[in-house]
Formats: C-alpha cells, structure tokens, sequence
C-alpha cells in the first residue's frame, strides 16, 4: 500500500526532525554492537602483529594475539569474530590437504580462543583459497574448478573445524550441494549445534583484492572465479542460491560484498524473513580508509553511515574490520 501524507501545512514532515530528541523517537533503524561479526587474520609465530598494506588499520596476527583480539571484541561487546588464515605457501598444494588437517593454523586458533574466552562465538571460513597452489575456492582439474570433488573437501574441511570447536561454519567456496553435504557430516559426527552462516549469494567482484593480499591468495590466483561466483548482474538468481541453501539446511545467510549489494540484502529479507547478513568486504572498506586518511570524507561519520545502510536493507549482522572502530564508537555514546 503507498503511504498517504495529508497536505501541507497539516502535515509538515520536518516536526520530526526539529531535534536529536525527537529524531531519536521517530528513528526507524539502529546500529548496536550487537550485529557486529569481526573478521580476523591469523598467521603462524608468536607475538606478531603484522599489517596488511592494503588494509590500514588491519593486521595478520599470530594465535596469540589472536586471542588478545578475542578478548579485547568480548570487552567490547562484540559477540563474534571470523578467523582467516594466512597460509604458509609451502603449505599449499593442488588438493588443499592442509585444509582438513586438525592441526593447522585456523583449528589451532579456534582452539586458543575457544579456551581463552568460551563465551565469544568463533566463525570460521570454508573455502579451499588459502590452500589452494592454484589459489582457487576448489579443486582445479584441467583448468575446471570441479565441483563434486571440491564438496568432499569441504566436508572435511567443515568436521575439522566442527571438532575443534568452531560455533558459526561459513562456507563462501559457492559450489553446488556443499549446505547439504556439510549439515549431514554435521549431523552424523554429532554436531548438532553447529550453525551455518551460507555464503548464498557471493558475487564475482572486484571488491576482493586486500582481501586475498591479506590471506596470501592473490599471488597463487590462476584465471578467475567467474564459473562459480555469482555474475554482478543478477539479482533473481541470488534468491535461487538463498531458498536452495536453505533447504539444504543453512541456519544464516550472506550476501557479499555488501554496499554494492544492498538491494540484494532487501530482497532476500523481504523474500524469506531469515537471519541475513551482509560482509562489508576488504575493497569496501580499503576504500573509505583511503577517502579519510586523504581528507576526502569524515572517516568515523562513513564509517557509521555505511553499516547502518545494512540495517535499513535488512541485514541482522555485518562482518566488518571496522568493528572494533565502531564497537568503541557506540560505547562511548
């Protein structure tokens, strides 16, 4: 139904907006720390705090400042960090072992700080990228990302970081079958409880690249991800992707990147009314930095306008490096 507004002077739209007191009554959607996930880089060593040139204001850190990080987001109110991992190249090969093993880099992070601060929820990345020789989300044959073969991978993959304690599995690899394969393994090891947070809708964009500098990707990348991420130019089947995760068995959703996608996010909520979230990706947020740190923009005013541009799409929550920035900001209000 389109809104009626009687005419003026009856109705003068700007009563509402005569101060900060009243602006606050009327506000129709909030920003709290509470729909903050923050995602985190790890690497291996000890005491490492290693910046990401790409990202200012973003380090790779070793596990125990990983914990640290851990902390300081339940200090703050931050209910959730994701863990990427930044991977020995020696470690990388054309079948992605590493990506199972129980003892590499992101199981042994989960269980620092799993043991160091149980009551934050830790939310990891399923995808074969940083194992990956090849650089890819999936096992590459022939010069064709495989689909069924990378599944089994990921399932692996999935139990490994399931049995060392992961709350929030977020598989973005956007193979076919994978929600599915994931949450029978799931059942029939017993965890019951793990949660999903699909990478459903996941585009082929641009907006990556600090990204994949930070996660030591970008290097090993042979050829694109145009055959299994999403076209930017589709929106209909972003909503394919959503109902067919979900019946697979996703608890969440993702779209990603974010502010570029916004429509998307509104559609998706509209659509299905599920937990929604939206990733404010490493470009976007590059992007904004570069703007401040030149004097172009007011740094902490685009830095909360843009998040709270995912609320009033519809997002739940936002994975965003800015996080802890924002966490503070509100805190302090």
């Amino acid at each position: 139904m389109r809104p009626t507004v009687a005419p003026f002077p009856t109705a003068r739209l700007r009563r509402t907006r005569k101060s900060a007191a009243i602006r606050g009554l009327v506000r129709e959607n909030a920003l709290g720390v509470q729909d903050l996930i923050w995602p985190i880089f790890v690497r291996e060593g000890d005491g490492v705090e290693e910046p990401v040139p790409s990202m200012p204001g973003v380090n790779r850190l070793s596990i125990d400042r990983a914990v640290a990080a851990a902390q300081e987001a339940t200090g703050l109110g931050i209910p959730a960090i994701c863990i990427f991992p930044y991977t020995d190249p020696s470690l990388k090969t054309e079948l992605c072992e590493e990506a199972w093993n129980p003892d590499n880099l992101s199981n042994r992070a989960i269980r620092a700080i799993k043991a160091a601060v149980p009551e934050i929820a830790v939310m990891t990345d399923i995808a074969l990228d940083p194992y990956n020789a090849n650089g890819h989300d999936g096992i590459v044959r022939d010069g064709e990302i495989v689909n069924d073969e990378t599944v089994e991978a990921l399932v692996r993959m999935a139990l490994a970081q399931a049995e060392a304690g992961a709350d929030i599995l977020g598989p973005s690899d956007m193979m076919d079958g994978r929600i599915g394969a994931m949450r029978d393994a799931l059942e029939a090891a017993g965890h019951r409880n793990v949660c999903i947070l699909s990478y459903a809708a996941k585009y082929a964009s641009c907006f990556y690249g600090p990204f994949r500098d930070a996660v030591g990707a970008s290097g090993a990348l042979i050829g694109d991800k145009n055959t299994y991420q999403m076209d930017p130019g589709n929106s209909d089947e972003a909503l394919r992707l959503i109902q067919r995760d979900l019946n697979e068995g996703a608890d969440m959703v993702m779209i990603k990147p974010g502010m570029p996608y916004l429509d998307i996010c509104r559609r998706v909520k509209d659509s299905f009314g599920v937990p929604t979230y939206a990733y404010q990706v490493s470009g976007e947020y590059a992007m904004l930095q570069a703007a401040a740190r030149n004097g172009w923009l007011d740094g902490e005013k685009a830095m909360m306008e843009s998040l709270l541009g995912f609320k009033r799409a519809g997002c739940d929550g936002i994975l965003t490096y800015f996080a802890p920035a924002v966490a503070r900001f509100l805190n302090a209000v």
